[in-house]
């Protein structure tokens, strides 16, 4: 699972730069995030339906049971990679970082559709945790390239291991001809943007 390629649904800019990432030393959450502390589900986690309780009109949304099968996946993502403290928008700047030669920062935010402001605390994060550098960008002297550092290579390595098996854990329900039909229907329900 890759977020925003996490599955993190749109936010407003202003939610984007407060919780798009925070140092590891510091403990943030995002507001949509599932709240470990407040989970009655029978693992201390989000329960999609809480028993005796009328959702009305929500029970008949798209949008509402995508975002239920969400909180349950963001749940298991971050307990499989909580030894790296590598959250869904760190772990997909990491692999875009990783397979995109010189990316600059504002491509960053494009592509993970954040606002500027917003990756600039996810890159000073991944900064923090020595995983990702800034270098001068060529041809542009008030521009930054960001690469990965040696410990963000291998940290990145042993994340995607843990990330592919999460993938397949969290997807275990569904055959793999039932994956692919939903990876399509969702695929149409967030085609890429026209030109």
């Amino acid at each position: 699972m890759i977020p925003d390629a996490s599955g993190t649904p749109p936010a407003t800019p202003a939610r984007r730069a407060r919780t798009a990432a925070a140092p590891a030393r510091r403990r943030t959450r995002d507001a949509l995030a599932p709240d470990p502390a407040a989970g009655d589900g029978a693992d201390g986690g989000f329960d999609p339906h809480v028993p005796n309780i009328d959702y009305g009109v929500l029970d008949d949304l798209v949008g509402y049971a995508i975002r239920r099968a969400q909180i349950r996946i963001y749940e298991d993502f971050v307990q499989s990679l909580a030894q790296w403290q590598i959250t869904p928008p760190r772990f997909s700047a990491l692999v875009i970082i990783s397979r995109n030669p010189h990316l600059k920062l504002t491509e960053l935010a494009q592509i993970l559709g954040i606002a500027r402001s917003g990756a600039v605390l996810l890159v000073d994060a991944l900064e923090a945790m020595k995983l990702v550098a800034r270098r001068p960008a060529a041809g542009d002297r008030r521009a930054y390239s960001l690469v990965l550092t040696p410990a963000g290579r291998r940290t990145l390595e042993a994340a995607t291991q843990a990330v592919v098996a999460h993938d397949a854990h969290v997807s275990s329900a569904l055959s793999e001809a039932e994956q692919a039909t939903l990876k399509a229907l969702l695929a149409r329900l967030a085609p890429p943007r026209a030109g």
